[in-house]
């Protein structure tokens, strides 16, 4: 451990806990993970929203509609149950693709493609998208590519939705999920314990790291998946952020806190979070040394079920 990460561990330990924000986003609705059929993702969904509203979280879901393509009827009727919970939706393009690798007038055809269902709900809402999310965190390849993108989304009256806090939620979710098709539930209790338990360490880890880029606390927006293992896991996770002091807002109302007018200058290949963007602009490290990572078992599975022939999301 460095020395600078050690003392901002050590500051992190010492400081008087105050109270601070998160917001939460879910991303590829209606559904992440393998396949299932409508019945199991109407299921999964009512649990999280369930969830959701028992622990008074005003949430966001970024859509895929590319996933209504099968059952429309059933699939749209699952983002409706959003709306009607009083969540909002968000467009996370119709397919899912990356920006560093589909030209970017295709990815605009593709984003502008990706909301129409999504559109039609909310005006039904009385509501309207606003927020767009960068499939893998993908923000342009180049600066120019970038910037020809965010020219795209203010002319169709979008805003990004940034990420300031994950907990490799994905990676979790596809080994969950491969356990519950096994029928191994002993496993899946497994997965679900080292989640929560990855969740309590990650969780304090992007807390030092934004005292130390930004020598405070910003309103946090954090980046999970509408998969099984967070409906099976939201009144858990709502307890660990309540545990941190973290106190759930609204994407628009953790959207005010003046850290995300900071410059971000960052063009590249990465998908990275945004305190990692504000580190890159100004020239500052964030302690890596520190960060805490899934467990390797984790890892090796979720990028063997990755690279397993797609029978999953799209």
């Amino acid at each position: 451990m460095s020395k600078r990460a050690l003392i901002a561990l050590i500051l992190l330990v010492a400081a008087p806990v105050r109270a601070g924000t998160v917001a939460w986003t879910f991303d590829d609705l209606p559904v992440f993970g393998k396949t299932k059929p409508v019945a199991d993702g109407d299921a999964i969904t009512r649990k999280l929203l369930v969830g959701l509203r028992t622990n008074r979280i005003h949430a966001i879901g970024f859509v895929n509609e590319s996933q209504l393509t099968d059952d429309p009827a059933g699939r749209t009727a699952i983002l409706a149950r959003w709306l009607d919970a009083g969540m909002d939706l968000g467009n996370h393009t119709f397919s899912h693709p990356s920006l560093n690798m589909l030209p970017v007038d295709d990815y605009i055809a593709d984003a502008a493609k990706g909301d129409a269902v999504t559109k039609r709900l909310d005006a039904e809402h009385g509501k309207t998208p606003r927020w767009f999310r960068f499939p893998f965190l993908e923000t342009g390849p180049t600066l120019a590519v970038r910037d020809r993108f965010a020219a795209w989304l203010a002319s169709d009256g979008y805003r990004i939705a940034p990420v300031t806090m994950e907990n490799a939620d994905d990676l979790f979710a596809m080994v969950y999920d491969e356990e519950i098709s096994r029928h191994d539930r002993r496993a899946a209790r497994k997965v679900r314990r080292e989640y929560l338990a990855f969740s309590r360490r990650i969780i304090p880890w992007y807390r030092s790291a934004a005292r130390m880029l930004l020598d405070r606390e910003p309103a946090y927006v954090l980046l999970l998946h509408a998969s099984r293992l967070n409906a099976d896991s939201i009144g858990a996770l709502a307890t660990i952020l309540r545990h941190a002091h973290l106190r759930p807002v609204s994407l628009d109302t953790a959207m005010t806190d003046s850290a995300y007018a900071l410059p971000d200058t960052y063009a590249g290949p990465d998908g990275d979070d945004w305190l990692e963007r504000w580190a890159y602009t100004q020239r500052k490290d964030l302690p890596w040394d520190t960060l805490p990572v899934p467990p390797g078992a984790i890892s090796r599975e979720a990028a063997r079920l990755d690279a397993a022939p797609k029978t999953a999301r799209p």
